[in-house]
C-alpha cells in the first residue's frame, strides 16, 4: 500500500509512530475488552455488540499494518540541511496572494502528511509542487493553475519549519 521513500518531516514520521504505539499499546487493549464483554452476552450469530468489536479490531489491525509500513518505507527529510533560501518540503513559506490581496503561511510537507485545515500542504498540491518545483526563493512571484483558476503568488519569507 505505501509507496517506497515516502517523504515526512521528523514531526511526521513521529506522528506515524506515536500513532502506532497508541494502536498497539492502547486501542487493541480496548478492542480486546470489547470483544470479551460482547462475548459474555451469548449467541455469537446474532450478537451485533460482537459483530461491531470485530470490525473495530480488523480496521485497527488494517491500520497498524499500514503504519508498519509507511514507517519502513519512510524516508525522513534532515531539517537542519534545507536550503532555506528556496521553498522545498519542510520550509515554512509566507506567501502574497495577490489576486486576494491576503497574506498566508503554509509548512510544506510529504504528501502523507498534508492537513490544509492546519496550515500544511504537500509538496505535490497545486501550490506546494509550484513553489517547490520553481524553487521560489523570498521576492519570487509565482503563478500556480488551481482548480479554482489561477493564482498569483509572491514569497514573502522562505523558512525551516521549528
Amino acid at each position: 500500500m505505501a509507496t517506497k521513500g515516502k517523504l515526512y518531516t521528523q514531526e511526521g514520521f513521529k506522528a506515524l509512530k506515536d500513532e502506532l504505539d497508541y494502536l498497539k499499546n492502547v486501542k487493541r487493549e480496548e478492542v480486546k475488552r470489547d470483544l470479551s464483554t460482547a462475548r459474555s452476552f451469548g449467541d455469537l450469530s446474532e450478537n451485533s455488540e460482537y459483530d461491531e468489536a470485530r470490525n473495530e479490531q480488523a480496521k485497527t489491525e488494517a491500520r497498524i499494518k499500514e503504519l508498519e509500513e509507511l514507517i519502513a518505507n519512510a524516508e525522513i527529510i534532515d531539517e537542519t540541511k534545507i536550503d532555506t533560501s528556496v521553498v522545498s518540503i519542510g520550509s515554512t513559506v509566507k506567501l502574497y496572494i495577490i489576486e486576494d490581496d491576503e497574506e498566508i503561511e503554509y509548512h510544506i510537507v510529504g504528501s502523507n502528511e498534508a492537513d490544509p485545515a492546519n496550515g500544511k500542504i504537500s509538496d505535490q498540491s497545486p501550490i506546494g509542487k509550484a513553489l517547490v518545483e520553481s524553487k521560489a526563493a523570498k521576492g519570487s512571484k509565482v503563478v500556480v493553475d488551481t482548480p479554482a483558476g489561477q493564482l498569483h503568488l509572491e514569497v514573502r519569507e522562505v523558512a525551516r519549519n521549528h
